[in-house]
């Protein structure tokens, strides 16, 4: 009987582990669901949202803008948040801090509209900086197809955010608030499924033996952790730069509206695949150098393609454009994980990647604006992409090698 006991003793825990990962993968992909969807329900509602509260043109492009500015002046403490209160349990605050900014932008004011996308922001922005570095701690060993699935969920419900808000916004009494309320409901549902895993509070960043070096470093001084920060910063420019302006440019170049907003979900809906294959990919190489070429060549054909090539390529131009910043937005990612050598570590390079990253997101489409308005064409600032394209190309070659932000 001492025995038996023993034995069931010994097998008690491997029945219990796989319920706990399975409802932290499912935890996982829900947040990573919440990433996106909030802020590309927007997009296509800006203009009920400025005819309703009445407000500028102006006024209204900052709802886009205002999230951005938020990511990046939160991302940077993040990681002390975390090592504070625990992975966990910031997370979990972040999603109630979602739900609650989308409950009051839902309200229908112009001063409600503006704190509840500001909280979107903020909430969005943890889960940005945390999610990569809780994969690395949970998940060591499948960091890059635990990444995939995150990135998938991420996409795809972006995706699925930009293609019903207007579907939803129509249905009898909802309006653009309805539709924009109706996240609420997804972010409800990922707190109920996060709930179990506030049993793991302190422990992922806390049980880091090298937590207390990590504070004492400044990856800001670190080259390496520069070009993975940059890498992530000009792809960051190129999509909300894209996302923005290229229904207008297509437009222009003889597309209606409504294929002009097709050739928008096409790209993003181009990016799944990619965004689950690449990190799988980047995670079985040592280096990642091969990796960064391809997407560089997509872009920077993709957007002559744009500029000078057929009509009737378009979508094989859109197609190039997505992919190339899915690739570079995957190895963005596996980098937080793949250049540092601890949980804390990742939080942090991460922290400073995305800070810096959206702070040139929320740049990029004003610069681009900027241009055509000073031009009167869209030829420099499409050249100005394929700029920063290059620029992708010659940072991921220093990001892409097999090192560590915090070596010597």
């Amino acid at each position: 009987m001492g025995i038996a006991q023993a034995k069931n003793q010994l097998e008690q825990p491997k029945l219990d582990i796989k319920p706990r990962i399975g409802l932290l993968i499912i935890g996982i992909i829900l947040i990573g669901a919440n990433l996106r969807a909030p802020l590309t329900s927007v997009g296509p509602l800006v203009a009920s949202i400025r005819d309703s509260l009445g407000i500028s043109n102006t006024l209204a492009g900052t709802i886009t803008t205002v999230p951005l500015l938020a990511f990046a002046f939160l991302s940077p403490f993040v990681p002390k948040l975390a090592r504070r209160f625990g992975m966990e349990f910031t997370l979990f605050i972040s999603l109630i801090l979602l739900t609650i900014g989308i409950g009051i932008r839902s309200f229908g004011g112009v001063e409600t509209l503006f704190i509840g996308t500001i909280l979107i922001g903020l909430s969005i922005a943890i889960g940005n900086v945390l999610l990569p570095s809780l994969i690395k701690y949970n998940f060591a060993q499948n960091i890059g197809m635990m990444t995939g699935i995150y990135a998938v969920s991420m996409n795809l419900c972006g995706a699925i955010g930009s293609g019903i808000s207007i579907p939803i916004s129509s249905l009898s009494g909802l309006g653009w608030t309805g539709a924009l309320g109706c996240w609420g409901f997804l972010s409800l549902l990922t707190i109920f499924i996060w709930l179990p895993q506030l049993r793991n509070r302190h422990k992922s960043m806390k049980s880091d033996q090298t937590a207390q070096k990590v504070k004492s470093i400044n990856l800001w001084g670190s080259k390496l952790a520069w070009n993975v920060t940059l890498f992530m910063g000009f792809q960051s420019f190129i999509f909300y730069t894209v996302i923005t302006w290229m229904p207008q440019i297509l437009e222009q170049k003889g597309l209606n509206t409504h294929d002009a907003g097709w050739m928008l979900s096409l790209m993003q809906l181009a990016v799944l695949p990619i965004t689950f294959i690449v990190p799988i990919l980047a995670g079985r190489l040592q280096s990642q150098r091969l990796l960064v070429v391809v997407p560089a060549v997509l872009l920077i054909v993709g957007l002559f393609g744009i500029l000078y090539g057929s009509t009737l390529l378009i979508p094989l131009w859109i197609i190039m454009v997505g992919i190339g910043v899915g690739v570079v937005f995957s190895l963005a990612m596996m980098f937080f994980s793949l250049r540092t050598k601890s949980t804390n570590e990742a939080a942090e390079l991460s922290g400073m990647a995305q800070s810096f990253g959206y702070l040139l997101s929320a740049v990029g489409p004003v610069l681009f604006g900027g241009l055509h308005d000073i031009t009167h064409s869209w030829t420099i600032p499409l050249l100005m992409l394929v700029l920063v394209s290059v620029l992708i190309f010659i940072v991921g070659m220093g990001a892409g090698k097999n090192e560590y932000v915090t070596s010597k």
